[in-house]
């Protein structure tokens, strides 16, 4: 059955925010929920960075939603501490706690003031931080001396049930890697035709059958140039290519990247409309694809309206049938 899910923006929105988002979100008929794991924002703009884990944890107690995070171990994080961190959550909260996990972004992780290694090395590295999550739930005592160090590391508190363990990914490239050892895939909306060459590639690695989510970046209010001049004002500085975004350091240049985007380019990667019906049609389109969970993040800052709108107008329409929708049923609240 399909869940949609709110995204929980930390780069955006202080963490005592966004819990009182997460309850809204799950009163408007959301079925799920995510989150991202920053230390810095992308942008100055944005402004936040609070930290998931303590806010997994307290989103996890205040709704009866669940939740996933998006992390990536092996620098800011050692493995070890991500695996007894994701067993805790999973022993307060049975199987409502999943794990996606990539190689990240220098702009989080070279606060550790270590080498931010290649993208074959980062590969490498995550794929030995999941081997060590991994018998770390199993109960093994594990010494690991490679990319990572681990060292007499035994976890005491392991949950009855393991979270899965999703590989987050952009590329088709990584995404056929991630199909061998993923429980199953993480990606964002991009253009249809790079989605399906992602879905393939991970088909093709070995994800046959597993469980794929997507995360879709969307910009919805009352009228488009609003909703284009948030998504313009919030997310311009991640319309990169991804060996792009994943390399440079600081919020200010991020902003000094965006400051040669404009709103074309914003709309070519954000879903920009203040249409629910637009909307509706490409969810649709998603489930058509063959994702079974859709993690809505509304890259503007005015959530309330659009966690009110999609409960009301959008997600009924969309859970209730695993049939092509008729848009033109659906209307926009604010049309004539």
């Amino acid at each position: 059955m399909i869940k949609i899910g709110y995204h929980a923006s930390h780069e955006q929105i202080k963490p005592s925010t966004l819990l009182d988002y997460a309850k809204l979100a799950q009163d408007a008929g959301f079925t799920s929920g995510s989150s991202s794991d920053h230390f810095h924002p992308w942008s100055n703009r944005q402004g936040e960075s609070g930290f998931a884990w303590s806010w997994l944890g307290a989103a996890l107690q205040a709704t009866s939603l669940d939740f996933g995070v998006v992390n990536a171990p092996g620098q800011r994080y050692n493995p070890a501490i991500i695996a007894q961190a994701a067993a805790t959550l999973a022993d307060m909260f049975p199987e409502r706690f999943w794990l996606a996990l990539g190689t990240g972004q220098a702009l989080n992780e070279h606060i550790t003031g270590e080498k931010w290694p290649s993208k074959a090395d980062r590969n490498a590295r995550l794929k030995e931080c999941v081997d060590i999550i991994r018998a770390l739930w199993n109960g093994e005592t594990v010494s690991h001396k490679g990319l990572v160090t681990v060292e007499e590391a035994q976890l005491y508190t392991r949950p009855v049930v393991k979270p899965l363990l999703f590989g987050a990914v952009v590329t088709s490239k990584t995404a056929e890697w991630v199909g061998s050892w993923a429980d199953g895939l993480l990606t964002i909306s991009q253009p249809k035709d790079k989605l399906r060459e992602v879905i393939d590639a991970f088909r093709r690695g070995g994800g046959e059958g597993k469980p794929m989510h997507l995360k879709v970046q969307l910009s919805y209010a009352p009228t488009l140039e609003a909703a284009r001049q948030g998504a313009y004002d919030q997310w311009r500085s991640n319309v990169f290519p991804n060996n792009m975004l994943t390399e440079l350091r600081m919020p200010d240049q991020f902003d000094a990247a965006g400051e040669m985007v404009n709103l074309q380019e914003v709309d070519r990667m954000v879903r920009i409309s203040s249409d629910l019906g637009q909307h509706l049609d490409w969810l649709q389109q998603d489930v058509d694809l063959g994702f079974e969970r859709l993690l809505l993040h509304n890259v503007n800052l005015e959530q309330q309206r659009f966690i009110e709108d999609f409960g009301q107008h959008v997600l009924p329409t969309l859970l209730a049938t695993d049939q092509p929708i008729n848009r033109t049923v659906i209307s926009s609240p604010f049309s004539a």
